[in-house]
């Protein structure tokens, strides 16, 4: 077993389209949930399970992302400037590796947040990785109870935790809710500047080293001006804020 990762990237270069007209001004990752700003929830995220260090990446609106990172103390951030081109999340992450010194790291996709369950999510991926054993582990939502998502899944889970693609036609149980713990030597054989995290996923699963993890709690996938409503809606009737 290795030490629980320290380090972090948010990934927050996304253009937003599918939440407009809320993000024809400002960045997705600025929009609030809660009272919190979606970038600040997932940074919040970080903060609690002891991550001391976070890379943002930017790229729409990028100098609001910016400015607004300004106001964290708590934590140390780094950031990507991807304003000039999008390099997609496996790009990303490759562009990203050199602040991680070939350590495992997390991951999180800006738009996702959730209600915790008894414990840290992000604590329990950190007790369950296995550097020896895994090249990425991925948090898994169960779909049946979450919010903005309406897919069929993404995944099917085995009782060890390994992970498989869902097949066409099919139903899974489980939507990846854009965390994950991703080790550097599985980035490293991304093809190119610009590639998807999927061309990876796809290597790590047939090699039997793509893990899950149950999500404890509610998930909410905040894609679109309706699905934010609906958290809103959650969180102000729960009287809480994740």
């Amino acid at each position: 077993m290795a030490l629980k990762p320290a380090r972090g990237m948010v990934l927050a270069a996304g253009l937003g389209t599918r939440m407009r007209p809320l993000t024809n001004d400002r960045p997705k990752s600025l929009i609030t949930v809660g009272g919190r700003t979606l970038l600040d929830h997932a940074i919040d995220r970080f903060v609690a399970a002891g991550i001391r260090m976070v890379v943002v990446n930017v790229h729409y609106k990028g100098e609001m992302v910016i400015e607004h990172l300004k106001s964290r103390k708590d934590v140390e951030i780094r950031i990507q400037d991807e304003r000039e081109r999008l390099l997609d999340t496996g790009g990303a992450l490759r562009r990203a590796l050199p602040h991680f010194e070939d350590e495992a790291f997390y991951t999180y996709n800006s738009d996702s947040i959730w209600l915790e369950s008894w414990t840290s999510n992000l604590l329990r991926m950190a007790r369950q990785w296995d550097d020896a054993e895994m090249d990425c582990l991925m948090l898994m939502a169960p779909t049946h109870n979450s919010i903005g998502y309406d897919g069929k899944g993404d995944f099917s889970m085995d009782s060890l935790g390994r992970l498989t693609r869902r097949q066409p036609q099919r139903v899974t149980p489980f939507a990846w809710p854009g965390v994950q713990i991703i080790h550097p030597r599985l980035i490293k054989r991304g093809a190119g500047e610009v590639f998807s995290t999927n061309k990876l996923w796809d290597i790590a699963a047939e090699e039997g080293r793509l893990y899950g993890i149950r999500l404890d709690g509610k998930w909410m996938h905040i894609g679109t001006p309706d699905a934010r409503e609906e958290a809103e809606a959650l969180l102000s009737a729960r009287h809480l804020v994740t």
